[in-house]
């Protein structure tokens, strides 16, 4: 496709291109509102970029349009932010022209719940390169430059991410998530009713609760708890305003709004038991963390 010399041109150009970026862009993000503000973005910087010697401009698109996907994931990672289970995204089977046949044959295996928690997983550049490389096609010459790494990275990111979304462990390890997390789920609900006999059930008699000295109330307990008595001591009657999440991609909790953190629980689950608990309240630790709440 030629150079576009004109703004007109370019408008036109962007406007044929429009659905397939709104399909890359909603591929990346799983959001449809998010997928329309990347898309706008996209224009906003295209129309400001000297295009006199671009040759692809639909090639140009798609990679402006993944970096700002890609701004925007590291935002939501920033914010501690991501899609929840309760808002996976919902099948779109038109845009505003009321016809995009490719947008429908793709979207026919919509992310539902088990590949919305592997892609909870999978870190903002891990994404772009998964998507862009295995439903777009893109090659990794062009990813590495969009991720600014080297080629070889790029590699290595779409096969990490491909092992988690497609590998044959995918499916078993979303389905062991799912498992962990109604274990995880069961736990809130009884510290919540102090219902000291559903703790022990779901605690190992060995449990270890490992507690943080950052979180004023824990400065004087014990840094290590020992045994199912004292931790279900420990949490009956609370973890009131404690949300289910995914904390660099395992079982856990976020205690408080996600601005305003006051503690994040970590669960280890073996044998359908909660072998161990630890909480993180350290601000420094709390910012490193990846997390992704499950529910509202």
């Amino acid at each position: 496709m030629g150079r576009v010399n004109n703004h007109n041109g370019l408008a036109e150009q962007f406007e044929s291109h429009r659905n397939h970026l709104q399909f890359v862009a909603y591929r990346i993000l799983g959001s449809r509102n998010e997928a329309d503000d990347a898309v706008q973005e996209s224009w906003i910087r295209l129309s400001r970029s000297d295009m006199s010697s671009v040759e692809n401009i639909g090639g140009w698109m798609t990679t402006i349009v993944s970096r700002v996907c890609l701004d925007m994931l590291r935002a939501r990672k920033s914010r501690h932010e991501d899609l929840t289970i309760d808002r996976a995204p919902e099948p779109v089977t038109h845009f505003r022209d009321g016809s995009d046949p490719e947008y429908e044959a793709l979207m026919a295996d919509a992310v539902g719940h088990a590949m919305l928690v592997v892609l909870g997983t999978l870190s903002p550049a891990e994404r772009i390169a998964f998507v862009l490389h295995d439903i777009f096609g893109m090659s990794f010459a062009d990813i590495a430059s969009i991720l600014e790494r080297n080629e070889a990275a790029a590699r290595k990111l779409a096969s990490r991410a491909r092992q988690r979304v497609k590998g044959d462990e995918s499916a078993s390890r979303a389905e062991e998530l799912r498992r962990k997390q109604e274990l995880v789920d069961a736990f809130l609900a009884a510290s919540r009713a102090g219902d000291f006999e559903k703790l022990l059930s779901i605690l190992d008699p060995n449990v270890l609760t490992r507690n943080d000295p950052a979180f004023p109330p824990a400065a004087n307990a014990p840094v290590v708890v020992h045994g199912s008595q004292a931790a279900a001591k420990q949490f009956a009657g609370r973890a009131q305003g404690a949300q289910p999440a995914l904390v660099n991609g395992s079982v856990g909790a976020v205690i408080g709004p996600l601005d305003r953190i006051l503690f994040v629980l970590v669960f280890t689950v073996k044998n359908d038991k909660i072998t161990e608990i630890e909480m993180i309240a350290d601000p420094a630790r709390l910012r490193q963390l990846d997390l992704a709440l499950l529910n509202d």
